[in-house]
């Protein structure tokens, strides 16, 4: 079987409304995508059966993403904001198995940002333990649960694959899986390719992003050699296609991520090349 490609919506437009969603989710489906990244949703007010039921008729499995805000975070020292933070993991996971889905990724161990200090003394493990116990409950509703891996700029608390690896450990979960985005890789890893080689036994999702953010045939990262890394370590599950340009999000999107440029103008095509990019890897 070939690998599964998913490609993260934002690509090609920037939000879930109609007639847009629909055009976008043809376009990845006869591309050769199976699977789609959502941007963030809010679980009680999205109408997650009308969205199941175009997924559904696209071929398309959706991938939800699960976040931490103020107040709610599973990495505090405060047991209620843990727990509030632990419940909205939960309330994600109801909604992705509602959309038909079956992963959920995220930065689902903390606050998104970069933070003015260090993580906390004791963040690392209260946020383990929390989302060990998440994704053996997803797990029982067929929902995979992953956490990706930021830079520097953007957590304070797990940067690098080998932290990833040591955080699975202490969740003492076998379910909870470890996502690697090569954007962020680029910046962190000194051996982009071992650190996937190691990271594949409890990889969940691999990432494809160009340092640049844009077509992934620019740029410092070596795509094809990743993917074929990947795949020689035994990794079988998905790779992804992530990329955003300034002139696709949404301006408050833009800003979140800090894209201040028009990377490229044509998402269908840039999706287009991703694709045959990953399928030249996969043929050696």
């Amino acid at each position: 079987m070939p690998i599964e490609v998913a490609c993260h919506l934002n690509v090609l437009v920037p939000d879930m409304a109609e007639p847009e969603l629909g055009r976008a989710l043809r376009t990845l489906a006869d591309l050769g995508y199976t699977a789609v990244v959502l941007p963030p949703i809010d679980p009680d007010s999205a109408p997650l059966g009308e969205w199941a039921a175009v997924f559904r008729d696209h071929g398309l499995t959706p991938i939800t993403i699960a976040g931490q805000a103020p107040g709610a975070d599973v990495s505090s020292a405060d047991p209620v904001e843990q727990e509030r933070g632990a419940q909205a993991l939960r309330r994600m996971v109801e909604a992705t198995a509602a959309l038909g889905g079956d992963q959920m990724n995220g930065v689902s161990y903390g606050l998104f940002g970069r933070a003015p200090t260090a993580a906390p003394a004791g963040a690392f493990e209260r946020a383990a333990a929390q989302l060990g116990a998440v994704a053996d409950h997803a797990h029982d509703q067929g929902v995979a649960m992953t956490f990706e891996v930021l830079n520097r700029y953007e957590t304070a608390l797990i940067n690098t694959a080998a932290q990833a690896r040591d955080f699975v450990a202490a969740s003492g979960s076998s379910h909870l899986r470890v996502h690697l985005d090569t954007f962020h890789m680029a910046v962190e890893e000194t051996d982009m390719v071992g650190a996937v080689q190691e990271t594949a036994p409890v990889l969940g999702y691999l990432e494809l992003g160009q340092s640049g953010r844009g077509a992934l045939a620019g740029g410092v990262v070596d795509v094809e050699a990743v993917v074929r890394a990947a795949i020689d370590a035994g990794y079988s599950g998905r790779v992804g296609l992530e990329a955003f340009s300034r002139s696709v999000l949404t301006a408050g999107a833009s800003d979140l991520l800090a894209i201040w440029r028009e990377t490229y103008t044509d998402g269908a095509a840039l999706a287009a090349e991703a694709i045959e990019l990953v399928r030249k890897a996969e043929a050696g």
